[in-house]
């Protein structure tokens, strides 16, 4: 085999390959192996009529169109290899000489990556700077009422519901899910349902009904059928040593409010980070000149709609037709409303992946089975994790390397910043 590139852009690459005749016929003697498997011939049998008879049985020119199918996908290969091509998508190929007995010559034109020439990164990110973090004294009130009313004592109240009252109901909503009745609890007063329901649940004891009742939300009326189920008093524990202790190994309320505030630290912290990667990623992206391949955008673009697709069925189960009608726009304009992200992703991804190889950032097999183990630990079973991940280990190991080498490369960045 012999390969040779013809013309070369920044997004795309075009060779022109050429199978010598002696190794075409092995393809050609491959190609008839296949294609004689299932055909029964008179005389031999089933899968092993020889070659000059399956090929006057299935014709000359199909079994070179399936030998050509293999010496493309074959040399198509190993020419990338000798090249040191990094093709994103499969080729266009154009045969350009076939025939039996001959040389195979084709021509591929595919996407590669583009050379990104990366600016002083580190300069770039040595002027950003981390934000200090810092709880409020709202923030630590706002926990531990939130933390005493989850360990509210409920008991069954007489008579009817006043706001601060924990109430069961159930209701039909018309327009919704088809009028099949809705449970809900929570404390009444909270403001959780459309504005004015809870006004007409005060009042109201266990069993007692309420129909017709009009609500408007935004300017859209809304009929509300509703039963209390039932009433009962929230009485929320006294914010003291005695409830701290009650919660786990605190010894007193200062230490809970300790491990509180230690908490909230740390979301705050890893929000911060999120945040600074982010502005990393957008000062560098700024000062880095990248041509896109079309056909990379495109895909990413296709990936983004298919998420939606998924997104719209299991969650708002609706057909997409009716989404599209909602939103009031045609498949092809959504597809247009993702190009600018899906070329931010694809920028972003690349700029990653380029700072990597430049800092030598390398992941282990090893780490990639831990960062694996972590994420199906999150699902309840193996048929589970089966089922999300359509089968596909692999590409989760493929995410997995890229979630690490990421966070490696973010974290080279990060010890810029003074």
């Amino acid at each position: 085999m012999q390969s040779k590139i013809t013309n070369q852009t920044n997004t795309e690459i075009e060779l022109e390959i050429t199978v010598g005749a002696e190794e075409f016929k092995k393809f050609f003697d491959k190609a008839l192996g296949q294609l004689g498997q299932d055909l029964e011939v008179k005389g031999f049998r089933k899968g092993n009529a020889p070659n000059s008879t399956i090929e006057e049985q299935v014709g000359s020119e199909r079994a070179l169109m399936t030998a050509a199918d293999l010496a493309v996908n074959d040399a198509y290969r190993r020419a990338l290899a000798e090249n040191k091509i990094e093709a994103i998508f499969y080729p266009k190929v154009e045969v350009k000489k076939l025939a039996k007995g001959d040389d195979f010559v084709f021509s591929t034109k595919t996407a590669v990556l583009p050379e990104i020439i990366l600016p002083d990164y580190k300069k770039i990110v040595s002027a950003l700077k981390k934000e200090p973090v810092a709880v409020s004294s709202e923030e630590m009130e706002k926990s531990l009422n939130w933390l005493a009313k989850s360990r509210s004592k409920l008991t069954v109240k007489e008579g009817g519901a006043k706001k601060g009252d924990f109430v069961e109901i159930e209701y039909v909503l018309s327009g919704h899910a088809d009028g099949q009745p809705i449970k809900d609890g929570f404390i009444l007063g909270e403001g959780r349902l459309l504005p004015g329901f809870e006004n007409t649940l005060e009042g109201m004891s266990a069993g007692e009904e309420k129909k017709n009742i009009e609500l408007d939300s935004g300017g859209k009326k809304f009929i509300v059928d509703v039963k209390m189920i039932s009433v009962q008093k929230a009485e929320r524990p006294e914010l003291n040593d005695d409830f701290a202790r009650s919660l786990g190994d605190f010894k007193d309320l200062e230490s809970l409010k300790n491990n509180i505030r230690d908490g909230i630290i740390l979301e705050k912290e890893q929000a911060e980070i999120q945040k600074l990667r982010f502005k990393m990623l957008e000062k560098i992206a700024d000062m880095t000149n990248i041509e896109l391949p079309e056909q990379l955008v495109e895909n990413e673009q296709k990936q983004m709609m298919d998420g939606v697709k998924r997104q719209v069925a299991d969650n708002l189960k609706v057909e997409f037709k009716d989404y599209l009608e909602k939103i009031q726009k045609t498949e092809e304009e959504l597809m247009e409303s993702f190009k600018a992200e899906a070329i931010k992703k694809i920028k972003n991804f690349l700029i990653l992946k380029t700072i990597g190889e430049k800092e030598n950032v390398t992941v282990s097999d090893e780490e990639v089975v831990v960062e694996v183990n972590k994420t199906l630990s999150r699902y309840p079973s193996e048929e589970e994790a089966e089922k999300d991940l359509g089968g596909n280990v692999e590409k989760l190991r493929e995410y997995a390397r890229e979630v690490i080498r990421n966070d490696k490369v973010f974290k080279i960045l990060e010890n810029q910043i003074t």
